[in-house]
């Protein structure tokens, strides 16, 4: 066994060790109703004090956990996956330095203290997502940066507009935080964060854009890391938002973002831009339910949501490296035949994003559609729920139709088989948390029931929609495939759904090119232009002239002495 898979033993380990620390700690903390919660002052200003605040509750230890033990599962994964890459090193350090900022995100009440993971997580993916050095990374890696930054800048004038409040740690105001004025900006502020992070529209094109990251990358950030920071950002404000108009806004968006997704995997071909876009959908979910005030569904559907997504990214990794690095899913097909363990790990975390009843995305998924429909929710949003609840199981079968099923499509000098040790085993880890996962962090999170009353036909719809989505989503396909390409003939409707409503387009060539245009002109003309001339560089020029001046004077030079007294005799004479 090399050194690389021994150093991703330990990680393992070591991360594993933690995890169930972590999720012993959790359930105590969780049972006893302990917060702990540790500060340092830095320094006091105007009475407001600069302090780096961690807190330690049970939300913060259960995340952590999860975070934790898909990193030593991911980590292990890597060590075949990266195996031959000349940069292992900096691969190893920079998931290790996602993982640390994701952490310090995690156990942050204080909005200048969450900026260290906040920060981090942007830089790092920036990293990560450039790993593999060619101009699609390079412009993948743009997209991303930039729209996060967005996110920074409101972050930035958040803290800005907290001074006022007299501290930085939110969780103490978030329930006297009332709509009107300055407030009302700070929650917006919040919220647009929350958007860039989580990739809402009009921020969704970096999602699938950063699919130019290594595999086990992408099965991190799109579990339980960066995309899912501004959800929890959001539900550790979930009390500022109580009664707001914020929440609206939210519902509506998310509502939307989650539709939009579900449409656009279904006519996109890309292996991994498919699950990007079912992670895009199952965020806006989460979203969507936080806006209704259910702060902890939101919650345990992010945890649950994490181990099925995960699996679904590592099983996409095994087979991308099997199929000769393909990753379009028209030239795959009847890999159930020569990858069995792989297919069904696949179908396992197929059918738990699809909410396949006692798996772990049946008892989050099932709940949240329960409390959606019992809420008081618009029409408009009870029929984009329905609409992404069908599409989800719509795409899922079609990428099991496309991949797993049918005919062989390969050609035919192809070895194809399950034969990688560390990549399967790591698999089955989170195979195990697919299956049992969902229903035991039902029992952790929600001892006492909720009590759901509704009609037989609502209490039924999830079901009903799901099966008639897998069914026009295998006939399609069959179609698709037995008839021809009968999509050119509304080939422009495809293009508008595929393509997620022009966003990429939008956030690249028009938004992000003229953004960048204007920036230039101003930094030439501000920063390198007046700013220097009356700015630094104009003052360094003066008071350079000005010293040389004063050392000249003060060379006790008899003629300069000279000069200066005859210029001040005659303008005396003149005055006189």
């Amino acid at each position: 066994m090399s050194w690389k898979i021994k150093m991703h033993l330990n990680s393992m380990v070591f991360l594993c060790f933690s995890s169930f620390s972590l999720l012993a700690l959790s359930i105590w903390s969780l049972n006893s109703s302990i917060v702990t919660v540790i500060e340092w002052e830095f320094i006091s200003i105007n009475s407001c004090s600069i302090v780096v605040s961690l807190i330690f509750d049970w939300m913060s230890f259960m995340f952590l956990s999860f975070v934790f033990f898909i990193s030593a599962m991911v980590l292990f994964y890597s060590g075949d996956y990266m195996l031959g890459d000349l940069n292992f090193n900096r691969f190893m350090y920079l998931v290790l330095c996602f993982v640390g900022s994701m952490g310090a995100l995690i156990v942050s009440p204080n909005l200048i203290s969450i900026l260290l993971g906040w920060d981090g997580l942007g830089l790092v993916s920036y990293a990560l997502v450039i790993y593999y050095s060619n101009e699609k990374s390079a412009n993948a890696g743009m997209l991303t940066v930039l729209s996060n930054r967005v996110g920074d800048v409101a972050i930035l004038l958040s803290i800005a507009l907290m001074f006022n409040m007299g501290g930085w740690n939110f969780l103490y105001y978030t329930m006297y935080m009332e709509d009107g004025g300055l407030t009302s900006l700070l929650k917006f502020l919040v919220v647009l964060a929350a958007m860039t992070k989580s990739a809402q529209i009009p921020f969704s094109a970096w999602l699938p854009a950063a699919m130019a990251a290594p595999t086990p990358v992408s099965s991190l950030v799109h579990s339980s890391t960066l995309v899912t920071a501004g959800v929890y950002l959001l539900i550790r404000f979930s009390g500022a938002f109580c009664d707001s108009h914020v929440q609206s806004f939210l519902l509506i968006i998310s509502c939307l973002t989650m539709f939009m997704a579900g449409l656009g995997a279904n006519f996109e071909y890309d292996l991994k831009k498919v699950i990007a876009l079912s992670t895009l959908s199952q965020l806006g979910v989460m979203i969507s339910i936080l806006s209704l005030g259910f702060a902890n569904l939101a919650f345990f559907h992010l945890l649950s949501h994490a181990l099925f997504k995960a699996l679904l990214f590592m099983c996409a990794g095994v087979i991308i490296h099997n199929v000769k690095e393909y990753q379009d899913i028209r030239a795959m097909g009847g890999l159930v035949e020569f990858m069995p363990l792989t297919s069904m790990c696949m179908n396992l975390a197929n059918l738990a994003l699809c909410g396949m009843p006692f798996l772990a995305g049946f008892y989050s998924k099932d709940m949240i559609l329960e409390v959606a429909f019992m809420s008081k929710i618009n029409f408009i949003s009870f029929v984009l729920y329905a609409l992404a609840t069908g599409l989800t199981v719509c795409y899922t079968l079609r990428l099991i139709y496309y991949s797993l099923s049918g005919s062989f499509n390969l050609g035919g000098l192809s070895m194809i088989a399950d034969n990688s040790y560390v990549m399967t085993n790591s698999m089955l880890g989170l195979s195990i948390g697919a299956i049992v996962g969902g229903s035991c962090l039902s029992w952790l999170i929600f001892p006492e029931p909720y009590m759901i009353c509704m009609s037989l036909g609502l209490k039924t719809l999830p079901l009903s929609v799901s099966i008639l989505g897998g069914l026009v989503g295998y006939m399609l396909n069959v179609m698709s495939v037995n008839t021809g390409l009968n999509s050119l003939k509304v080939y422009s409707s495809v293009v508008v759904m595929g393509s997620m409503w022009f966003m990429p387009f939008l956030s690249t060539f028009s938004l992000n090119m003229h953004n960048l245009k204007l920036g230039y002109l101003m930094l030439k003309s501000g920063d390198s232009g007046w700013s220097e001339y009356y700015g630094g560089q104009g003052i360094h020029k003066f008071i350079v002239g000005s010293s040389q001046n004063v050392q000249v004077y003060q060379d006790n030079s008899v003629k300069i002495f000279m000069k200066v007294f005859m210029i001040w005799v005659i303008i005396l004479f003149f005055i006189i």
